[in-house]
C-alpha cells in the first residue's frame, strides 16, 4: 500500500513524494486524511534546519501531528468502523523515511489507541485538536494558574485566552508586536506590550517561543510570580537572576499534551464551550505543499494553513 505524502528531504527541501506504508495489525487503522496542519512551531525548526537534537529525529521525514480524516480499515481489535471521522496525532507507518510526526500524508496507518472519535461536523477544524489540547495542557491541573497575561496571539496564544475565559477566569490581556496579529481578540485585550505599565502579572504564559522575552517578564510578574513556557525553544534559554531573584520568579515548562487532555479538549469542542473558529486563516491543496509550508512559516497574516488532501 502506498500513499502521498509531504517529505521533508532536508532543511527547506520539501516536496510530495509517493511513499510505502507499513502493513496494518489487527489493533492498527488505516486512515485516509481530508486536512492536515502546520505547525509553526517544531515543523519550522525542522523545515529551517534549526531543530536541536530531538529523539526520533532525522531526513527525510513527513511533517505534521495536526491531521483529520476518516477511516477507511479497521483491525478486529481497534473498536474503529469504516467511515469513523477521527483526529490522528501523526503516524510511523513509512518506509524509507522517519514518521517523528509523519500526519501529513494523504492515507496513514496508525495505532487505534492514538486516534480519537472527532465531530464529523468538524472538517478541517478538526485537525486543530492538537493544538488545543496543547494549550489545556499548559493550564489545566494541580498548582496550576490560569494566565493574566499572554505573550503572543497566534493560534495557541489565542486558544489560551479563549480556554481562559471559557473556564470563567477573567479576560488576560494579551501582548502581539506584529500588527496584523493584534485584531480577533474575542472577549479580551490585544495590546502592544510597549502599551502595558502593568507589573504585578501572577501568571504569564508565553506562547511565542522568543527566548530573548525572558527578561522582561521577569520584570512584569509580582513577588512569587509564575512564567509558564508554552512555546518551543530552539535557542538555549537564560535570564539575569538578580532580579528573579527579587521577585522569587517561578518557571514552569508546559510539554505537549496527553490523551487526558485530547478528550477533555474534544469535549469543550463538542459542547460549545471551547470555539475553534477564526484560527485557519489559510488553506492550500496537498500538491501545492511547498508553497504551503513557505507561507505558513515567513507570512505574518498565516495563523494557520491547513492542507486539503481530498482533492
Amino acid at each position: 500500500m502506498e500513499t502521498t505524502a509531504v517529505l521533508l528531504k532536508g532543511p527547506r527541501d520539501l516536496a510530495v513524494d509517493t511513499l510505502t506504508l507499513a502493513t496494518p495489525a489487527q489493533g492498527d487503522l488505516v486512515v485516509e486524511v481530508s486536512h492536515s496542519g502546520i505547525s509553526t512551531g517544531t515543523e519550522k525548526l525542522f523545515w529551517t534546519g534549526e531543530m536541536p537534537p530531538f529523539p526520533g529525529m532525522g531526513y527525510p521525514l513527513v511533517p505534521g501531528y495536526e491531521a483529520a480524516g476518516e477511516v477507511v480499515e479497521a483491525g478486529s481489535m481497534t473498536g474503529f468502523k469504516v467511515g469513523d471521522r477521527v483526529f490522528v496525532p501523526g503516524a510511523n507507518c513509512y518506509d524509507g523515511a522517519f514518521g517523528l510526526f509523519g500526519g501529513a500524508a494523504r492515507r496513514v496507518v496508525t495505532d487505534s489507541a492514538r486516534v480519537t472519535r472527532i465531530d464529523p461536523a468538524l472538517k478541517a477544524e478538526g485537525a486543530l485538536l492538537a493544538l488545543a489540547a496543547t494549550a489545556r495542557h499548559a493550564m489545566a491541573g494541580m498548582n496550576k494558574a490560569v494566565p493574566d497575561l499572554i505573550v503572543g496571539h497566534g493560534v495557541l496564544g489565542r486558544l489560551l485566552a479563549r480556554l481562559t475565559i471559557a473556564s470563567g477566569a477573567p479576560a488576560p490581556t494579551v501582548w502581539e508586536i506584529d500588527p496584523i496579529r493584534q485584531s480577533g481578540g474575542e472577549g479580551y485585550e490585544v495590546i502592544h506590550p510597549d502599551q502595558d505599565t502593568r507589573r504585578d502579572y501572577t501568571s504569564i504564559y508565553d506562547a511565542s517561543g522568543q527566548a530573548e522575552l525572558l527578561n522582561d517578564l521577569v520584570g512584569r510578574i509580582a513577588k512569587g510570580g509564575e512564567i509558564v513556557l508554552a512555546g518551543f525553544y530552539a535557542a538555549p534559554l537564560s535570564f539575569a537572576f538578580p532580579p528573579a531573584f527579587m521577585k522569587e520568579a517561578r518557571f514552569r515548562i508546559a510539554a505537549e499534551w496527553t490523551r487526558d487532555d485530547l478528550m477533555a479538549t474534544r469535549a469543550l469542542v463538542e459542547s460549545g464551550t471551547l470555539s475553534l473558529g477564526g484560527l485557519i486563516t489559510h488553506q492550500q491543496n496537498a500538491r501545492h505543499a511547498a508553497a504551503a509550508y513557505e507561507q505558513a512559516f515567513t507570512d505574518p497574516a498565516c495563523l494557520k494553513m491547513i492542507m486539503n488532501w481530498e482533492h
